[in-house]
């Protein structure tokens, strides 16, 4: 039985599908996809957050491919910065920041980098400490802390490094200045930094034709997603997860995947967990997600994927361009689809305002930044998405100690997915914990948590490929019970 029918979910499914299993998928939403989703509005297709497919796992590009074949495009990158009015390249680019911040700023962020070089920040626990030490100080005043503080909710001196190790993998102030005097040519022949990729792959009608392509081969293949199913209790006992139920419906479970929010994962269980577990939910927060789209007329508006919003007079923290991810996100090439991007908290400010106060603060902004005239906006609509970021704070290292210690006592449990392991992964991390979780299932004995615990796990391209998977499986013990004595999806 799986949890959640998005990425990390129906990767799970596919795989078990594949070696004969036939899975039952539950999910909350009528929809799958997850976070990854892509909404339909009168023709305009959109994303939540903007979903690039990417990766140097080789085994994870392959489904992709194999799922979607030539509807898989492969598309341009470009994101900016927008800062004191003016566009500065992200990955930033040390020629256009120089002059774009003028001499004498580019000489102090200069300055800045070689005092942090010489003196760095120690302990290095923090996102702002990782920063500093790697950009100089400077630098992370200017094009780090506003939008990373908008996206959080908390001071960056409050968020874990292992979120920037994830997140900036491998990026530096050194790395940057070696990619921009490096010749093309050799560029392209040295390893590329995840951060600093200018191509990337997008289904054509954005992520969710993906997750409903994978859908419709997981129950073509026996297996079932039962949509519109939110967990309301996980029935356990010592050793094991004995049913779930769902939607008012009881499935007894052998074996349960999960990619539900830890959170709601230890309210749900029954009877009530230990008193450790049972505290250790106040450790996991969340942030929540608002989407303003706005249709304009205008066939042309900037030419970026999406920008980044460094300015502290808007509440807007990025801007998709949903036609530059692929021109078939809008039905009509003379119109152009937005979407402005408000982290926040359900039941804050943002949160609380009307959809009509909400489109009308987006054309407000818009014009502020002098993006767009309002009176080319026609129609919009508003999407808010719940526990859309799994936050960082350095407790949550606290409930994560008291998750593994109770799965340690329950052997048919396995935790996959952004978050169903509170961790920022981006697809293809959330699809390889999943993948690992159902050949677990099938005999194996991987550590989910080694994925994501280390930073270089997936991009230092160990067990990436279906060779090297099929090696690992070569020398894991042999498993008295196989898989295939749970067919019917439990």
């Amino acid at each position: 039985m799986i949890i959640g029918a998005g990425p990390a979910g129906l990767t799970a499914a596919y795989e078990l599908s594949l070696h004969g299993i036939c899975p039952l998928v539950l999910e909350a939403e009528g929809v799958v996809g997850g976070l990854a989703r892509t909404v339909n509005y009168k023709g305009c297709h959109f994303d939540i957050g903007g979903h690039r497919f990417y990766t140097k796992a080789t085994l994870i590009e392959g489904m992709w491919r194999e799922v979607l074949g030539e509807d898989l495009l492969r598309r341009p990158r470009l994101s900016r910065i927008y800062y004191n009015s003016k566009f500065f390249h992200y990955p930033l680019d040390p020629w256009n920041a120089f002059f774009g911040l003028g001499a004498a700023e580019s000489i102090r962020c200069g300055l800045s980098y070689l005092k942090a070089r010489l003196y760095p920040q120690k302990p290095e626990d923090d996102f702002e400490a990782w920063v500093s030490n790697r950009f100089g100080r400077r630098l992370f005043e200017i094009f780090f802390r506003t939008y990373t503080e908008k996206v959080w909710g908390i001071s960056c001196g409050e968020i874990q490094a292992e979120w920037a190790a994830q997140r900036i993998q491998g990026l530096s102030f050194a790395s940057l200045v070696q990619n921009a005097l490096t010749p093309g040519i050799l560029r392209r022949r040295r390893p590329v930094i995840k951060t600093l990729i200018h191509e990337f792959y997008y289904p054509r009608r954005g992520p969710g034709m993906m997750w409903e392509r994978f859908r419709q081969l997981v129950e073509a293949r026996g297996g079932k997603v039962i949509l519109g199913a939110p967990v309301e209790k996980i029935l356990w006992k010592p050793g094991q997860v004995t049913a779930v139920q769902a939607g008012g419906v009881s499935y007894e479970a052998e074996h349960v995947i999960s990619s539900m929010a830890i959170r709601d994962l230890i309210e749900a269980l029954d009877p009530a967990p230990p008193g450790g577990l049972r505290e250790a939910k106040e450790h996991f927060n969340y942030r929540d997600f608002i989407t303003v789209v706005l249709i304009l007329r205008r066939r042309n508006l900037f030419p970026d994927n999406w920008i980044y919003i460094h300015d502290a007079r808007v509440k807007a923290g990025r801007i998709q361009n949903y036609k530059n991810w692929s021109p078939e996100m809008v039905p009509d090439p003379g119109t152009t689809c937005l979407g402005l991007e408000y982290f926040c908290s359900a039941g804050d400010g943002l949160w609380k305002l009307r959809d009509e106060e909400l489109l009308e603060l987006g054309r407000r902004e818009l014009a502020m930044l002098g993006l767009a005239n309002p009176k080319d906006c026609i129609d919009g609509t508003v999407l808010r998405v719940g526990k859309a970021y799994p936050v960082y704070a350095k407790s949550c290292r606290l409930g994560l100690a008291a998750v593994r210690e109770f799965l340690e006592t329950a052997a048919n449990l396995q935790l996959v997915g952004r978050n169903g392991m509170h961790r920022y992964n981006n697809q293809d991390h959330s699809m390889l914990t999943a993948l690992l979780a159902a050949r677990n299932i099938l005999g194996g004995q991987y550590d989910l948590w080694s994925v994501n615990a280390d930073a270089e796990y997936l991009e230092q391209a160990s067990l990436i490929t279906q060779e090297e998977l099929a090696g690992l499986e070569a020398t894991q013990p042999a498993a008295p019970k196989r898989a295939t004595a749970h067919r019917g999806g439990r």
